[in-house]
């Protein structure tokens, strides 16, 4: 499939969108693979594949990384993050069975939540710069701005909540939410700007 794959691109697309679905593709079946079963970094080593298809779909189009691609990757990388962590909290117990050793297994809940919520932050700055780099306009922005800070507000009222596995998973479903509405929101922005 991976042959596949870089075939269609090459026919398709053009060689910056090849590379990039090459790095997605070796990073995530060959080293992503190992890291995660030996290491407490895999989510951040699997955020890099997991960010890629994105870049690669801007690429395809306008043949070139600019700003905007290097945007997409960070919103993508550390939208991942709190997304990952929550599973990993609400799923501790399986992954224990499995021997994978995630950050709450390794590190302990609280520093879960912490490297969530700087994520969940980090993700607010990188979905307004597409506003800053004139990628996206002031509708956008002032969407992203308030659901970046909903998922910020309701991760940070994780420290105070004794019920972890459904404060996890209230963070998990939000996630998908706002990836949802970014989704649309860059729909929104291709039709009226």
């Amino acid at each position: 499939l991976g042959i596949v794959g870089v075939a269609i691109l090459w026919i398709y697309t053009n060689l910056i969108t090849v590379v990039i679905g090459v790095v997605g593709w070796v990073s995530y079946v060959f080293i992503y693979d190992y890291v995660k079963r030996h290491s407490v970094y895999g989510t951040i080593v699997g955020a890099i594949p997991g960010a890629t298809p994105p870049v690669a779909g801007y690429t395809a189009v306008t043949g070139t990384i600019d700003a905007a691609a290097i945007i997409l990757f960070l919103i993508l990388f550390t939208w991942q993050m709190p997304h990952f962590y929550a599973i990993a909290l609400f799923r501790t117990k399986e992954y224990a069975a499995a021997h994978i050793p995630t950050l709450p297994i390794v590190k302990g809940i609280y520093k879960t939540k912490l490297q969530m919520l700087l994520f969940a932050m980090s993700f607010g700055i990188a979905s307004v710069l597409l506003y800053s780099f004139n990628y996206a306009g002031l509708f956008y922005v002032l969407c992203m701005i308030i659901v970046s800070s909903i998922w910020v507000y309701i991760i940070y009222s994780g420290f105070s909540e004794t019920n972890t596995n459904k404060w996890a998973k209230k963070v998990f479903g939000f996630s998908l939410l706002i990836l949802v509405i970014f989704c649309l929101l860059m729909f929104i922005e291709f039709l009226f700007r």
